[in-house]
């Protein structure tokens, strides 16, 4: 096995062992295109990992060297760490864009000394470089059968739409690391602050002003997911299963959500098994039939459009 054949092999296992819903749905992209979504993946888990492990004395120490590796190996200067040797890699094959990474870093440095967010708004600066700019990341790697730009926003939403999943989900992990990404404006609304949240998640019990905030943010959610849906469409054909199996997975946490009657702090909301299977197991079989039809569908490439 070759030393890229290797790299890429490490950000596989990382995406395997941590990212089980969407290594689950990257299995139906055709095989020659997985490898680079682990890459892309490896290199978010690692800088995540700088941020919210706790393992690290100096994290904004780190995220700067990490930030001059990467530069280093997109100007073709070896590291040696695998993650980044794959993602150079796919960064030159896919021709994404590096200023994406810089983006992203940027977004994670803010979790370093941000703790809350005062509005919606403010929120969604995070979320542009911590997961718009992760949709952005794989457009390339997916395919478009129309101009990229086309297909960016949905892309874009995509990302968003699993983002704020998350920060529905995990209230109480994110609350026990001092911080609270559900926007104060919003919660201020319901008349919720960090003290009732601290309470509702040390006694387990629900509070209604937290439930209606809770649903609230649950409903923009889902707008973001159906603009992702207008995305879908312009997405490569043998991409299509893959993305749509993530969204429908992803999108059922909010059910999920909805089903503990957005009681989040106290329990994480998580889609079964058995469900898992039986929303990829009909998306392999799209994927499959897709694949035998697509030697008629060519890759778009980012240059092969122009507007």
């Amino acid at each position: 096995m070759t030393g890229t054949a290797l790299a890429y092999a490490r950000c596989r296992e990382l995406n395997a062992r941590h990212g089980r819903t969407f290594f689950l749905a990257t299995r139906l992209l055709p095989a020659a295109r997985r490898p680079a979504v682990h890459a892309l993946y490896g290199f978010a888990r690692w800088a995540d990992e700088i941020v919210d492990s706790g393992t690290s004395t100096d994290p904004a120490g780190e995220l700067d060297v990490l930030e001059g590796e990467l530069r280093d190996e997109l100007a073709g200067r070896p590291t040696g760490h695998p993650v980044l040797a794959a993602l150079a890699d796919t960064v030159r094959r896919y021709r994404i864009d590096p200023a994406l990474f810089e983006d992203f870093l940027t977004s994670m440095r803010m979790d370093l000394d941000t703790t809350e967010y005062a509005t919606l708004a403010d929120l969604g600066r995070y979320v542009r470089g911590s997961a718009e700019v992760i949709g952005l990341q794989l457009l390339p790697v997916f395919g478009t059968i129309a101009p990229q730009s086309h297909a960016e926003p949905g892309a874009a939403a995509l990302g968003r739409a699993f983002q704020l999943t998350n920060f529905l989900r995990d209230v109480g992990e994110d609350l026990d690391r001092g911080r609270v990404y559900l926007p104060q404006d919003v919660l201020r609304a319901y008349d919720v602050d960090r003290e009732l949240l601290a309470w509702s998640r040390r006694t387990r019990r629900p509070d209604d002003r937290v439930r209606r905030a809770v649903r609230h943010l649950t409903a923009v959610a889902h707008a973001a997911y159906r603009e992702a849906e207008t995305g879908v469409p312009l997405l490569h054909p043998t991409a299509r299963p893959c993305v749509r199996t993530a969204l429908v997975l992803y999108r059922e946490i909010l059910d999920g959500i909805a089903a503990a009657d957005y009681h989040v702090l106290d329990k994480r909301v998580v889609v079964p098994n058995a469900r898992r299977l039986a929303v990829a197991l009909p998306g392999l079989t799209r994927a499959v039939a897709v694949r035998w039809a697509s030697g008629r569908l060519r890759w778009n490439r980012p240059d092969a459009h122009r507007p």
